[in-house]
Parts: C-alpha cells; structure tokens; sequence
C-alpha cells in the first residue's frame, strides 16, 4: 500500500496522521468507568497490533506516553520490529514550572529520562506550558529556558497547549517550537473559543500545527471528524486520533485515505434493524 501523507516537523519527515496514545493509557474523556476499562482491557500485545497496522499503512508517529509507561514503550518496539520501520515518538512531559534552581533540576532529570526513552519530538505539556502563560505581555514566562534544555537533549522542541494563545506568542515573541498542539474538532469539545477562530489561527502559524481530538473523544463519528480535519487543515498539519483495536485503526486509516482521494470509503457499515429497509438485506 503507497504511503500516508507526510510531513516536515524540525527537519524530521513524519506521517501527517498521528496515533494517540489516550485510548492505549485510559484517557478517556468520558467517565471513570471507562478509563479503567480501557487500562484493563489495553495490554502489551493488544497495542502492539495497533500500531503495527499504522506502521504497514506509512504511519510512523505516536503521540504521548511517558518513561512509566513501560508497555507502551515495549509495544512500539514490538511494533517496530514486526514491521523495520522505525515509530517517530511525539512526548508531552510535565516540568517543575515553579521558580529555583531544584525545581530546574527536577526538570532537568525529566527531560533526560524522555530523551533515554526515545523522544524525538518533545513539547512541554499543557499543564506545563498554559500555566506560564502571560497574556498581559504575551509571551510564555521562561519557555525559553525549556526549549533550550530541550534541544541540549537532541529532542526537537514543540509546545503543548489546550489554548489558542500559546502558539500566537511563541511566534511573536520568535521561541524556538518546530510545531504547537491544538484542540481542533468539528465539534468544539475542549475548545476555548469557536472553531473558525481556532482554524484561522492554525493557519495563520509559522510551523506546523499538531491537532488532537479530532473525534473529539469519541463524541463525533470518524467520517464526521476526519472529513472537518483533512478538509480544514493545511498540507503540514497532523492529526491526531486514537484507536482501541486494529480493526478501529483500519477503519481511521481507509477514511482518511479515501477523503484525500475524493471517494467513498471501502468500510464496512454498522447494521442494525432499523437500517433494513435501506440496506436491503
């Protein structure tokens, strides 16, 4: 099959679709209930034939997970190995954001496990990043210290937000990011402000732009989703969007393929009762 999409993100050539990480760690957006089924029900090997479909379809990122997360990281390896070709990892690590040299070096060790982890892309996470914000000024306080620490480590810098001023400032105020995340999904869901304000600003970015919840945790359809995303969106743009099975990922995948090439997708539809009369059989 011909490779996905591809983009340039700090000089490294990635898929423009993306898998999360949320539905394999037990983030679900929805309830507890859910969360904790998905960490029951998520093992080692389950992952590993997620991304293996993504990887023998052309796509090679992963976005999220951390040091801890010991079967993600074995998963990807798994994965890697099944198929020679190597995952481009997207990380979103928490900083001690507080001020004082112990605080810098907490991050300091942060930072080193991510990049023994095999971090190639590293972007400070929302609750890391947001939280620094000064929009009286516009800028984000002491980004810089960050990113610099990040590019020390050989991991290329990007910003993690759930605001649409942070990439604003970080162009404004020239920071060293190669990429930002945003919230980006037809249906608003996390979103601060409208979605035509946050798709003129993705626009307006001097990088690429890293969109997550697409699906908008599962509350919208993958054709009603996709579609808003790859219609929307800029050639550089990625999107992000999580899967619990491989059949889940097959499915993203050929909705999205069949959206770039302008033809419907060769899906299986769900069959109920009521669709009789429609579906015929």
């Amino acid at each position: 099959m011909s490779d996905f999409p591809r983009t340039t993100i700090g000089g490294r050539s990635l898929s423009r679709l993306a898998a999360g990480t949320n539905w394999f760690l037990g983030f679900s957006h929805q309830t507890q209930a859910r969360s904790k089924h998905i960490k029951e029900i998520m093992t080692r090997e389950r992952i590993a034939g997620i991304l293996e479909v993504f990887l023998r379809n052309g796509i090679d990122a992963v976005f999220g997970g951390a040091p801890g997360d010991q079967h993600l990281t074995d998963a990807i390896k798994d994965a890697e190995q099944r198929v020679g070709r190597s995952i481009t990892r997207i990380c979103i690590p928490t900083l001690m954001i507080k001020d004082g040299p112990e605080a810098l070096d907490q991050t300091a060790r942060r930072l080193d496990e991510f990049a023994r982890m095999g971090t190639h892309i590293c972007m400070p996470h929302q609750n890391s990043t947001d939280p620094l914000i000064d929009r009286r000024n516009r800028r984000i306080t002491n980004m810089d210290v960050y990113l610099k620490m990040i590019r020390e480590r050989g991991m290329i810098p990007g910003l993690s937000t759930h605001t649409p001023d942070a990439p604003i400032y970080a162009d404004e105020t020239g920071l060293d990011v190669e990429t930002y995340v945003q919230i980006y999904n037809a249906a608003g869901f996390l979103m601060q402000i409208e979605v035509d304000w946050v798709h003129r600003q993705i626009w307006n970015r001097k990088k690429p732009v890293l969109t997550i919840k697409p699906l908008a945790a599962g509350r919208l359809q993958p054709l009603e989703g996709l579609a808003f995303a790859w219609a929307t969106l800029r050639d550089c743009d990625v999107v992000t969007v999580g899967t619990q099975s491989a059949d889940e990922a097959e499915e993203v995948i050929e909705i999205s393929r069949a959206l770039f090439e302008r033809r419907a997708p060769r899906t299986e539809l769900q069959r109920t009762r009521s669709k009789q009369s429609i579906d015929g059989k």
